[in-house]
């Protein structure tokens, strides 16, 4: 599993324990986008974070505009949220617009239930391996 990398953004620790749950299910390391390695090169990126006012973060923004399409060859997004999706959606039309594969399936955990989210995280993992090595 080398070829993969989950990153996240988390303000409020949600989105981090979805992405740990993967990485755990991996048995890789999830790693916050602090470390600033859109650089350094992967088959399949699980990317999350969720939108704060509403709004993404700048951070997660840059993030994502600073990745290229010749250093990741798919991208599986997840979000924690109260309602809003538009994470994801934003994030979806950014790495599109620079021809990385965005798996339509996204992971979205409401912010009340990230406690008792394995089994589904597990299923959405599951699904986008099977896509990814398919």
């Amino acid at each position: 599993m080398e070829d993969i990398r989950i990153r996240y953004y988390s303000k409020t620790g949600n989105t981090k324990k979805i992405a740990e749950y993967i990485a755990n299910e991996l048995n890789l390391k999830a790693l916050s986008i602090d470390q600033n390695d859109y650089n350094s090169p992967c088959g399949l990126l699980f990317l999350g974070g969720a939108p704060y006012a509403n709004i993404m973060s700048s951070k997660l923004r840059e993030y994502a505009n600073n990745l290229i399409k010749e250093n990741v060859k798919a991208v599986a997004l997840f979000t924690t949220s109260n309602w809003s999706r538009r994470t994801v959606r934003a994030l979806k039309k950014i790495l599109r617009e620079k021809n990385i594969l965005v798996y339509d399936e996204f992971l979205y955990v409401h912010m009340l239930a990230v406690n008792g989210a394995i089994e589904k995280t597990k299923l959405f993992v599951k699904n986008i391996l099977e896509k990814y090595k398919g």
